[in-house]
């Protein structure tokens, strides 16, 4: 058999376990590349946003939320292709793929929001520490604050995810298929760089609007979290170029994290499956 079989309950346990690993392994080793994604699409620019120094300010919150938000992603995507897929013909797989994905990000992204506003603004130098982020969050704009740049966060997300995981999934199946056997963890971190990198490139503008919400002051018009106005502004400030800064160190962080991610995943989950009697 060329692809894996279904596997009962226990694959929504691998996948918490299997996410969680490959999340924060990934996080943790490609931070840097993020920094600077980071600092090229803020406001003030690279330099005065610390250029090359401090590479590793806001790793903390990184940190925190990527074994959560991970585990929450491929459990939701995990489970979400198990329950869809069995009522859907072998040729829309694809929508499958992109539907589960798109569930994944909605959830997950309720952790990873707050953390990403912590960690992007101590990148970009604009607090000594994340606590005082959060501090001065909840003394300025409540609660609520805490999840500014949500939806614009699932709005790169859904894009992304809905290229990335079905071009995973169907590189995955062309490789196995041209071999005879289901493809290697190796195998699919290459599937998982090449899908990343592409989708990294396509959604740039998304992030890049994203990343603008997120380090606006409360009192700019940007705080208000309209993805179209954020990226107005870019295009009026710096044209096409600007929508696309940090593009070069989005694409290499996700290509690279793409292959380590579902490298990972697939390597944890084919390990826990298979300690418990299921193969791959």
């Amino acid at each position: 058999m060329l692809s894996p079989p279904p596997i009962p309950s226990i694959i929504t346990r691998s996948s918490i376990k299997a996410g969680g690993i490959a999340g924060l392994s990934t996080d943790v080793a490609l931070f840097p590349l993020d920094t600077l994604k980071t600092r090229l699409q803020s406001k003030a620019g690279f330099r005065a946003s610390g250029g090359f120094r401090g590479i590793y300010f806001g790793l903390g919150p990184a940190a925190v939320a990527s074994a959560p938000g991970a585990a929450l992603f491929f459990c939701t995507y995990e489970s979400t292709k198990k329950i869809l897929g069995v009522h859907v013909l072998s040729n829309y797989q694809p929508v499958v793929h992109m539907t589960a994905a798109c569930m994944g990000e909605v959830v997950s992204s309720v952790v990873r929001v707050p953390l990403e506003l912590a960690k992007q603004r101590r990148q970009a130098q604009l607090y000594q520490s994340s606590i005082k982020v959060f501090q001065d969050i909840l003394k300025n704009e409540g609660f609520r604050g805490l999840f500014r740049g949500y939806f614009s966060t699932v709005a790169r997300e859904i894009p992304f995810s809905v290229i990335q995981f079905p071009l995973w999934e169907i590189l995955k199946k062309w490789w196995s298929q041209r071999q005879g056997y289901y493809v290697d963890s190796w195998q699919a971190s290459l599937c998982g760089a090449f899908a990343g990198g592409f989708s990294a490139a396509l959604t740039t503008p998304l992030d890049v609007a994203k990343t603008r919400i997120m380090l606006a002051e409360r009192t700019d018009s940007l705080a208000k979290g309209s993805i179209t106005s954020a990226m107005k502004v870019v295009y009026k400030q710096h044209g096409i170029p600007g929508l696309f800064a940090g593009v070069m160190p989005r694409i290499l962080w996700i290509s690279i994290g793409g292959a380590v991610f579902l490298g990972i995943y697939e390597k944890v989950k084919t390990i826990i499956c298979s300690q418990r009697g299921f193969d791959f």
